[in-house]
């Protein structure tokens, strides 16, 4: 694969995704996001890498084409820090940029917003935790310089850090006059707690056990992730039934989130019986990948080399049956929603985010396919079993709540077809087998459309002797990307329906502040 322009070789990794990675210098990095940009290309995630005091920082960034994953590497002198902002070409690089610094200390030379992200004065401003050899420190509390708005009769509405019920912590900050929205910034980092230092303390077939803790409601999709880049820096090829097995969780994984959504969002619209109907058919259907995976969430499941555990017949035929089972009463209670009154009224036309503006910010996943954005890499880069699987996307042109409700309905039934083929079209054969290291360095990169959208983890391994470990994991969730499209969905919209806008994304705090 060639990059126009660009002074770079890309070597594609070993694996079943077309992934390519190289270096470039500081030109090229910038060239290459205003190729990659022009070309209807995605910026997927941006990071730092710290390779020590004699070889300096190197910056990261992956950008999704039409003809697989471009993971492009800009090392920094020893010394230096500064590397070139790719914000004004991608607005979602700004706070992957700013989570960089506070992490590793490269800063994006340009930029126009600087405030920390990460570091709400856990540690001192000077001290970069991924750097090799940085210890613990612990240091004042900072005051967040908020967005003011100010004018006559604009006040400001405080939300979180902490909230009602259980759902983690994240400050929200309205600006509005009467209940109208002007303006919200939000404040996230709360949940941060050094998972990417720790990949660096754990053995290489051990991480995918941390991965799939990043953000619980995708463990299996971050699970896959990992060992796939584990599995393409071994260049390990796993069993075909490990490959259909591994889709068939992550969309039991993907419909036991819908349902859960689904259920909530009729709830904060005041429909409290589909809250009880949805709740109802999440616990039958985790209740089964308890039995017949070992975990209500089928939390490590997925392992180096393929899965932990097998199906037999008679638990595919259970599988197909809850399928079947499950469509029926979905199909009952999408009628309630699309005809009841009092619910459309709440979800149609709240919390619009315009195919233009999906684009310009890069809205990824559900949300971006509910606004008319028709990506899915199921469908649009298919690995095993999806390349024999044929995946309907469902795309809604609104880009609302009822729209995103939409697209649930319509994937959690595409799921349920895909799980009924997987379960019934399961190749024979072995469902793991042995991932072996070389003491030699390797990158991989694992590349996921979980049920959020796409979730990437891209993984560094140095040998030591004879004895291989990881200098770097970074997993990235979705919803870097989607967090600030929520801060235009709600603008003109009434501070009540910040709740339903908000669940109707349902972003991940803990996968993003990690």
């Amino acid at each position: 694969m060639d990059l126009p322009g660009i002074h770079t070789d890309l070597v594609r990794l070993p694996g079943v995704l077309p992934i390519w990675r190289g270096a470039v210098d500081a030109t090229g990095w910038q060239l290459a996001a205003g190729t990659m940009a022009k070309a209807g290309g995605r910026l997927v995630a941006l990071w730092a890498s710290d390779r020590g005091a004699s070889r300096g920082t190197s910056v990261c960034a992956a950008y999704a084409s039409a003809s697989g994953l471009v993971w492009l590497e800009l090392p920094l002198a020893p010394g230096a820090s500064g590397y070139p902002d790719l914000s004004r070409t991608f607005p979602a690089a700004g706070r992957m940029q700013r989570a960089a610094f506070d992490l590793s200390g490269a800063r994006a030379v340009g930029a126009a917003d600087h405030r920390p992200w990460l570091n709400h004065g856990a540690w001192p401003a000077d001290h970069f935790p991924l750097r090799e050899g940085a210890a613990c420190a612990a240091g004042p509390l900072m005051d967040y310089p908020f967005v003011r708005v100010e004018g006559d009769g604009v006040h400001e509405i405080a939300v979180g850090p902490v909230h009602a019920g259980i759902i983690e912590p994240g400050h929200f900050r309205f600006s509005v006059v009467g209940e109208k929205v002007l303006r919200l910034e939000e404040r996230l980092g709360y949940t941060h707690k050094g998972i990417e230092k720790r990949f660096t303390q754990l053995a290489p077939l051990e991480g995918h056990r941390l991965a799939g803790r990043v953000s619980g409601d995708t463990t299996v999709a971050y699970a896959w992730a990992y060992c796939m880049a584990l599995e393409s820096a071994a260049g390990c090829e796993i069993p075909p039934r490990a490959q259909w097995l591994r889709a068939l969780m992550l969309e039991r994984e993907r419909v036991a989130n819908h349902l859960g959504d689904l259920g909530a969002l009729g709830n904060d619209a005041a429909l409290g019986v589909a809250l009880a109907q949805f709740s109802r058919l999440k616990e039958d259907w985790l209740r089964l990948s308890m039995q017949l995976f070992g975990h209500r969430f089928m939390m490590d499941c997925v392992v180096p080399g393929g899965v932990a555990g097998d199906v037999d017949a008679a638990a595919a035929a259970r599988l197909s049956q809850q399928c079947d089972t499950i469509e029926a009463e979905l199909l009952a209670l999408r009628t309630i929603y699309d005809e009841h009154a009092g619910l459309q009224d709440r979800f149609a036309g709240t919390g619009r985010v315009s195919a233009e503006l999906a684009v310009r910010l890069g809205l990824t996943g559900l949300a971006a396919r509910a606004s008319a954005q028709p990506r899915d890499l199921r469908r649009d880069q298919p690995w095993p079993p999806y390349d024999a699987l044929a995946v309907k996307v469902a795309i809604h042109p609104a880009g609302d709540v009822a729209a995103r409700v939409a697209v649930r309905f319509d994937e959690a039934f595409e799921s349920l077809r895909l799980i009924r083929a997987m379960a019934s079209g399961l190749p024979a054969g072995a469902t793991r087998v042995d991932v072996r290291l070389e003491p030699v360095d390797a990158f991989g990169a694992g590349w996921v459309e979980g049920w959020r959208g796409e979730v990437l983890v891209a993984l560094e391994l140095t040998a030591q002797g004879a004895d291989v470990r990881i200098r770097r994991c970074h997993c990235h969730d979705p919803s870097w990307q989607n967090w600030p499209v929520i801060e235009h969905a709600v603008i003109g919209n009434i501070v009540p329906d910040f709740p339903l806008i908000n669940k109707s994304f349902n972003l991940s705090y803990s996968g993003q502040d990690l």
